[in-house]
């Protein structure tokens, strides 16, 4: 699975890292799910007061999906013979 990371500067100055946003193709049916919750998770961090510096997507998707659909997304295959 490929990743990328996006930084931005708030009105205060501060900088904000996402990192771990999964890099989908455009047909993929999660794909416009993912835009939606990096919005939110964009306009979350610009109404928080005192907010981090680094953020995970990954682990603010673990909180909000439903387990299926987050495996569906990260899924880890399973080696075989202790490979």
């Amino acid at each position: 699975m490929l990743f990328k990371s996006l930084e931005f500067k708030l009105m205060s100055g501060q900088k904000v890292k996402i990192t771990d946003i999964p890099v989908l193709e455009e047909d993929n049916k999660y794909c416009f799910m993912l835009q939606i919750r990096l919005q939110k998770l964009i306009t979350l961090i610009h109404s928080q007061r005192s907010p981090k510096t680094i953020y995970s997507f990954k682990d603010y998707l673990k909180k909000l999906l439903k387990w299926p659909d987050y495996e569906a997304i990260f899924g880890t295959s399973v080696l075989k013979n202790n490979a």
